[in-house]
C-alpha cells in the first residue's frame, strides 16, 4: 500500500497538464479536476511543447546549445584540419539541431536558429562574418536546416508510408498525380505545417527520379540528399519553386 502512495506522488510530482489551443481561440477548460495548476509548457522526450505549440522556448533552449557547440568550435578552429572541424560539428552541433526538427523545422523562430548554423559553418571554414554561406554548405556537404528538414520530413513519410494513402486509392482518374499522396483538406495553419500534412506536400514536389526509389530507403535518402545539397535550399518555398522549375523543364524532354 506505501509503495502503490509512493509511485502515486512521484507520477504526479512528475505530471503535467497543459491545454494546448490556437492563438485565436483561447479557452481555458474547468471541467477538468487536477491537483496541479495548469502549466504553460512541458518538456516530453527532450522536446519543450508550449500551449500554442509554438516552438518558441524550444528553440530558445536549443540556440543556447549551439552557442556552447560554436564555442566548442571556435576554440578548436586553429588547432585542427577542417575534416576534423567537420566531424565535431556533426558529433556535437548537428546532433543536436536535427533532433525533432520535423516537428519545429517550420516554426517561426527556425531562422535564428539557422543563423547559428551558418556561425558555425563559417568557423569550420575559417570565413568571414560577411562570406556567403550557401556555396560553403555545398563545399562541406552539410545541409543548411531547412534543406534537413525537407530530408528528415521525407524520410518520416518513406519509413511510415502506411499510413498514407496514394491518389490511387482516393481517385480513379488516370491523371500524372496518381502516384503522389493524398492530401487532406484543412485551414488551420497549424494542421498544415504539422508533420503529417507538411510531410505529403514535400513528397508529392520530389522529382519522380527520386520518388521511383522510395521502396529503398538508403538509396532514396542517398539520392534527395544530393539533390538538396545541388539546391542548398534556405526555405521550404525555395524548395518547392525550385523543384517545379526542374520538373516542368523535365516534362518537356
Amino acid at each position: 500500500m506505501v509503495f502503490n502512495k509512493l509511485i502515486t506522488f512521484k507520477f504526479k510530482k512528475k505530471t503535467n497538464f497543459v491545454q494546448f489551443f490556437a492563438k485565436q481561440a483561447k479557452n481555458t477548460l474547468n471541467s477538468i479536476a487536477y491537483e496541479k495548476k495548469n502549466s504553460d509548457s512541458t518538456s516530453f522526450l527532450g522536446l519543450i511543447l508550449d500551449e500554442t505549440l509554438s516552438w518558441k522556448l524550444h528553440t530558445d533552449q536549443l540556440r543556447s546549445k549551439l552557442k556552447s557547440a560554436c564555442f566548442i568550435l571556435r576554440t578548436l578552429s586553429s588547432l585542427l584540419t577542417q575534416q576534423n572541424m567537420k566531424i565535431i560539428y556533426f558529433s556535437y552541433f548537428h546532433s543536436i539541431m536535427t533532433y525533432g526538427v520535423i516537428f519545429w523545422g517550420y516554426s517561426m523562430d527556425r531562422n535564428n536558429v539557422f543563423k547559428i548554423q551558418k556561425r558555425a559553418i563559417r568557423l569550420i571554414t575559417s570565413s568571414s562574418s560577411r562570406t556567403s554561406c550557401r556555396r560553403l554548405f555545398k563545399e562541406l556537404g552539410v545541409l543548411p536546416l531547412q534543406s534537413q528538414y525537407i530530408l528528415s520530413l521525407a524520410l518520416f513519410v518513406v519509413k511510415n508510408m502506411e499510413i498514407f494513402s496514394p491518389n490511387s486509392d482516393i481517385h480513379t482518374n488516370n491523371t500524372r498525380s496518381k502516384s503522389n499522396l493524398f492530401l487532406p483538406l484543412t485551414r488551420l495553419t497549424k494542421c498544415q505545417k504539422g508533420v503529417y500534412f507538411a510531410g505529403i506536400k514535400i513528397f508529392n514536389c520530389l522529382p519522380e527520379n527520386i520518388k521511383k526509389v522510395s521502396d529503398n530507403t538508403n538509396k532514396f535518402k542517398c539520392e534527395l540528399k544530393k539533390y538538396l545539397l545541388l539546391g542548398s535550399f534556405y526555405s521550404v518555398e525555395e524548395f518547392y519553386g525550385w523543384t517545379s522549375e526542374r520538373n516542368l523543364y523535365a516534362s518537356y524532354f
